[in-house]
């Protein structure tokens, strides 16, 4: 409770997660339910966020549009996390000319934008969710790549792990036991981190038409469409833009409070 940073990041956070779990109960009417002579409502008794051009509920879409925005950013993290960690692990353990494969591939992906490589990838799929979060995916694999590998070379010469090795202990065993476990705090601190920059990633997307398409609720198309009705009302872009703020903004503070607890370093300090 001394972390500041760190409570105040996992509360915001378990709050988001808690109104998307619960959005069906907690949204007070369908988020595709329209009534026209509802049109640009301000925030009121009856709606308590206003309503849209085509008068449907803001809450209610926010909440619905916070659902698809942490399936999208999760399932794209935790995808570059297996396939990112992967490749730095075994870039780490085997070297040699593995290593530099590896690592020059990973250079490759790094030079381009991350906006411009997502659209590339999603090009090549359509626009859609599974596209987008196969995006974002391989947009971050070289992140955990990279973040991996550096910490795995320096726990390869470890007295334990160079013992491991002289008691025959096959190399799956060795990562499993004695290097993973001693990179979950920087797992866990650089999933967090990403997860907050995917947040932005996947709405930029949808802003642009490129990730979950319409039926479905999608914060990044909502503020998109409420551009053309800024001079008439304001509530549906500030209240969009304000829920991929917040959403950001918790996992960037649960991010940097996990580093302050995790790192022995700054937690000394």
């Amino acid at each position: 409770m001394r972390n500041a940073v760190l409570v105040i990041g996992a509360a915001l956070v378990g709050l988001l997660l808690a109104l998307a779990l619960f959005a069906p109960a907690l949204a007070p009417f369908p988020p595709d339910a329209q009534d026209i002579l509802a049109r640009f409502q301000p925030p009121g008794a009856h709606h308590p966020l206003g309503t849209d051009n085509f008068g449907r509920d803001l809450l209610a879409r926010i909440l619905f549009g916070y659902r698809t925005l942490f399936v999208v950013s999760t399932l794209s993290v935790v995808g570059a996390l297996l396939a990112g960690g992967a490749l730095g692990l075994s870039a780490a353990w085997n070297g040699g000319w593995i290593d530099r494969l590896v690592m020059r591939l990973m250079d490759v992906l790094f030079a381009f934008p991350v906006i411009l490589l997502a659209i590339g990838v999603i090009a090549v799929r359509g626009p859609g969710a599974g596209s987008a979060a196969l995006a974002i995916g391989i947009v971050y694999a070289p992140i955990f790549a990279r973040t991996l590998r550096a910490p795995a070379l320096l726990l390869g010469e470890t007295d334990f792990v160079v013992a491991a090795r002289a008691s025959g202990a096959a190399a799956p065993r060795i990562l499993l036991r004695h290097i993973l476990p001693n990179l979950a705090p920087v797992i866990f601190v650089q999933a967090s981190l990403s997860l907050s920059t995917a947040i932005l990633v996947e709405a930029s997307l949808s802003f642009l038409g490129l990730g979950m398409q319409p039926p479905t609720p999608s914060l990044g198309r909502m503020l998109a469409e409420s551009r053309a009705f800024l001079s008439l009302s304001v509530w549906p872009a500030a209240f969009s833009g304000g829920a991929i703020l917040l959403a950001a903004l918790g996992f960037n503070l649960l991010g940097d409070g996990l580093q302050d607890r995790l790192d022995p370093r700054l937690r000394s300090q």
